[in-house]
């Protein structure tokens, strides 16, 4: 079994508590980016939703995080504790005036949750740093945080979990990108062939993601980090391939098909992942369709892929794609117990409808 064909799934975690509350103003209908216009019905439920959204955070008064403090406080604390911050950064983060991030950081200084001192290169400077009282309030706002969000997602299946997580990415980003007069920038660009710095970026893609959702260490980034760099020198043979999605040509994306090292006509799905960073695109099934178009012309009989139970996202779009799962047992390949899974898609499944 080769550890390299595991494939994404939910990407690292939002906080509500790190979303400053969502607006509530009257949407501009013309589009600035050239898409079609929005359907009014959508803005107003989209509305509708932040607005219910925003009560249910606490954001219209009494209680918010579980503290006494205000929305700006709370968030204030949590950027704070990121570390090396001034109160300039507090007011660009958190679109506050200057003013009032003074009158915030006077109250939270009295109250014994935050200190300042002068900065190393700058005495003028002053850093922000949460104290023991400060820290013990943090905590107990992202316990309270976890919590909240955790009882919301428990009434939800796993799809709709990622179709949450994908909605609130996508429509943050939009947000944030609007109020810094910024233009979206979503075009993907799919590059077959090698790319300086693949090994390294693909790797390093992997590496993050599953050290952080599944706890995998050295011996997962050393298995896929090996097995790539043995691929890239067979490169050469027509029957193997490698694609890259690219945003302002930096990789955000890959997948492969190893054309030899199963053999008898079969093609191994290899190294599928996308950034956390623009998921809820399409970016993983063009990639997908990229490489099973290959395999398709290439006349492969079949096409197998591992992965490991517990990527929902990712096996439903498998799935999508004609994989049906082959074998499942307990394995340790990776690092960490696991239950691995085997998927084959049989030949062109297009072709037999």
């Amino acid at each position: 079994m080769n550890a390299q064909g595991i494939g994404i799934a939910a990407s690292p975690w939002i906080d509500p508590i790190h979303i400053v509350a969502l607006h509530n103003h009257k949407c501009c209908i013309e589009q600035p980016n050239g898409r079609d216009m929005v359907s009014e019905s959508t803005i107003s439920e989209i509305r509708a939703v932040s607005r219910t959204i925003a009560r249910e955070w606490g954001f219209m008064g009494g209680e918010f995080a579980g503290t006494d403090l205000s929305p700006s406080a709370v968030h204030a604390l949590i950027e704070i504790e990121q570390g090396n911050v001034t109160a300039r950064d507090l007011g660009l983060r958190l679109h506050l005036e200057k003013s009032s991030v003074s009158r915030m950081l006077r109250k939270l200084i009295e109250a014994g949750d935050v200190h300042e001192s002068a900065g190393e290169d700058d005495g003028r400077v002053k850093i922000l740093s949460l104290t023991p009282t400060g820290k013990t309030q943090v905590s107990a706002i992202h316990q309270f945080a976890e919590a909240q969000v955790a009882s919301a997602l428990a009434r939800l299946d796993p799809k709709q979990e990622d179709a949450v997580l994908t909605g609130l990415r996508l429509y943050s980003r939009a947000l944030s990108n609007a109020s810094s007069g910024q233009e979206v920038d979503l075009r993907i660009d799919i590059v077959r062939g090698y790319q300086a710095g693949l090994i390294a970026r693909i790797t390093q893609m992997h590496a993050l993601y599953y050290a952080k959702a599944w706890d995998f260490g050295q011996r997962f980034e050393a298995v896929v980090a090996g097995g790539l760099a043995e691929f890239s020198n067979r490169l050469d043979n027509p029957r193997n391939a490698i694609w890259t999605a690219q945003r302002n040509g930096q990789i955000c994306g890959s997948v492969a098909i190893d054309g030899e090292d199963l053999g008898n006509g079969i093609a191994h799905l290899r190294w599928f992942i996308v950034d956390g960073s623009i998921q809820g695109g399409g970016c993983g099934r063009k990639l997908l369709s990229d490489a099973l178009a290959f395999v398709d012309e290439n006349g492969f009989a079949e096409t197998h892929l591992w992965t490991f139970s517990g990527l929902g996202a990712a096996r439903h779009l498998y799935e999508s794609f004609g994989f049906v799962l082959a074998e499942e047992h307990p394995g340790d390949q990776w690092g960490k117990k696991v239950i691995e899974q085997r998927f084959v898609r049989v030949g062109n499944p297009t072709e037999r409808l």
